[in-house]
């Protein structure tokens, strides 16, 4: 039998830095050029309405509505493209991927929008690596990775629960939710707080521990 590794994308390969730079500061300042408000003022209002939104509605992840909302000026995927030399890779991640994907194949599961995946992915030039991509926001519909989202990556792969790894660094997310589909998941946590046997600190330590098995 040949596992299936799935791993989580922002947090697990990927810093936040990219996600942070298109909704923190690009966003923001867009928003800011369009009312003629300074960029303080305008990142506020624009953080609140994110609030109000919520993170359970599909709305908050697409920069499209956004763009629509507010009527604001060129293309939302250009505004990805201006932020793309934010994209930085987890040095773990670099180093076990090449590894991992001489022995596995490897997919990413993420609840970000595809766009934001594709990005990261080239960017770093490690989309090479991964035979599938899943992004429940825009595959599936789903604004967080429940239960329902493995099972779904189930039924595409044409493979049971058990033939799965999955981690990722939400223990609700990447870890309750595919254990309740019946997959073997890893929590990454990279704080180094909490201990168990299927808690990870590090990616090398998730290698290590795929590769005992």
């Amino acid at each position: 039998m040949t596992l299936t590794i799935s791993l989580d994308l922002d947090g697990t390969i990927v810093k936040s830095t990219f996600a942070d730079a298109v909704w923190l500061e690009g966003l923001p300042r867009l928003y800011a050029q369009a009312t003629g408000k300074d960029y303080e003022t305008a990142k506020q209002e624009l953080l609140e309405a994110y609030d109000q939104i919520g993170q359970e509605r599909l709305e908050w992840y697409d920069p499209a509505y956004w763009f629509k909302r507010y009527q604001l000026p060129g293309d939302w995927r250009q505004l990805l493209h201006q932020h793309k030399a934010s994209i930085d890779v987890f040095s773990d991640a670099a180093t076990i991927l090449p590894r991992l994907a001489q022995q596995f194949p490897l997919v990413i599961s993420s609840n970000a929008k595809r766009e934001f995946v594709d990005i990261e992915l080239k960017e770093l030039n490690i989309h090479n690596y991964f035979t599938h991509i899943f992004s429940s926001t825009s595959d599936f519909h789903t604004v967080k990775k429940v239960t329902e989202f493995y099972l779904m990556i189930c039924e595409k792969l044409h493979l049971p629960p058990e033939d799965i790894i999955h981690v990722g660094d939400s223990k609700r997310f990447d870890y309750d939710a595919p254990r309740a589909a019946g997959i073997t998941a890893y929590y990454l946590d990279r704080t180094g707080k909490e201990h168990g046997p299927y808690i990870v600190h590090t990616l090398l330590e998730f290698e290590q521990r795929i590769q005992e098995k």
